[in-house]
């Protein structure tokens, strides 16, 4: 792996070879988005008002050195959080030999995932929706390993196709996804969504991915392959979207192996092998679009089923501005256990500037 990153550290600085000083200097610009969210919904009986929001400010700087190299940086600013308050921070170098990242960011197998298509603020895919019902697991055909202090590697684009590398020494994070049991008010074991074990493993992190994208006459393409190793297990998955005229029809599958994110002297692994696909539809008519998407995921660590259906509606106000609904349901079924359901509906605005 060091010689990986000798080697690549090596092709850099042939790039940056005989390149004078920059010949303007780096140019900052600001972006972001802010979402507002207001929704109704009901888990088991259990009625719940709730609002939700989430945004971000970007800071991006970058110049085009005299070889015709771009570098910059990228720095996204989480505008409300209970833990880091810089979500991502990375320098990237853009050139004919492809794009380098070093920094904070997301693997290439959680950058170059295809899923289903959809356009309402709680999608079935990894998604909002535990964010409003409790009981319902979180289904997630992608479930990388998400923000660490990685370097990545993604290949030009040849024929459509492009591939991409990242490496991760010492994650932060564990990066295995169990399922929390709690209890619930009547006593009865309520399974909850994924969540990562935030104490830092010292597992190394390897992420590949593998994309191609075209446009034809009449359809277009895009797929992709993508998988992660780390400690004793992997997760991988495929996907693919195909759109037709104003359609778009998707669908990827996940696998996370039961020992994914557990370190070789572990005791044991999670106790069983996760399965999760979604399938979804779109269709676009000027400033409105509209998604209907399914999910299911079978997780034999808590021996837990669980499906979710979401339809969504965006419409697009103006500028940045979009209003966006969504009409949702989701089942966690237990074998032996309890059957918990959850639907809502939730409405706002999105904002990106």
């Amino acid at each position: 792996m060091k010689k990986i990153l000798v080697a690549s550290s090596a092709l850099v600085a042939v790039g940056f070879a005989g390149a004078a000083q920059a010949s303007e200097p780096i140019s900052l610009s600001v972006g972001g988005y802010m979402e507002q969210w207001a929704g109704i919904a009901d888990s088991d009986g259990e009625a719940k008002n709730a609002f939700q929001s989430d945004s971000e400010i970007y800071f991006r700087g970058k110049t085009t050195l005299d070889n015709g190299i771009e570098i910059g940086a990228v720095v996204e600013l989480e505008a409300e959080t209970s833990s880091d308050q810089v979500d991502e921070q990375y320098i990237f170098v853009n050139g004919g030999f492809g794009r380098f990242e070093i920094g904070k960011n997301d693997s290439a197998a959680d950058a170059m995932g295809v899923t289903a298509p959809s356009v309402g603020p709680v999608g079935v895919n990894d998604g909002d929706m535990t964010a409003w019902v409790s009981g319902v697991s979180l289904i997630d055909t992608v479930p990388s390993s998400g923000d660490q202090n990685r370097v990545t590697y993604y290949t030009p684009v040849l024929g459509g196709f492009r591939a991409g590398f990242s490496y991760a020494d010492q994650s932060e994070t564990n990066g295995s996804f169990d399922k929390e049991v709690t209890t619930n008010s009547d006593g009865d074991d309520v399974v909850g969504g994924l969540h990562s074990d935030s104490a830092g493993d010292g597992m190394n992190i390897v992420s590949v991915g593998l994309e191609y994208s075209a446009d034809f006459d009449a359809f277009s393409l895009g797929l992709s392959a993508e998988g992660e190793n780390e400690g004793e297990g992997n997760w991988y998955g495929v996907g693919a979207n195909v759109g037709f005229g104003n359609f778009t029809v998707g669908s990827s599958w996940g696998h996370t192996e039961d020992d994914y994110g557990v370190s070789e002297d572990a005791a044991a692994g999670n106790g069983g092998d996760v399965d999760a696909y979604d399938f979804g539809v779109s269709y676009a008519m000027d400033a409105a679009s509209i998604s209907l998407g399914y999910a299911y995921q079978d997780d034999e660590t808590n021996d837990t089923e669980t499906q979710a259906v979401d339809l969504g509606l965006a419409y697009t106000l103006g500028a940045g501005v979009a209003w966006k609904s969504s009409i949702f349901w989701g089942e966690d079924d237990v074998a032996g256990g309890d059957t918990t359901d959850g639907y809502g509906l939730v409405t706002g605005l999105r904002l990106d500037f």
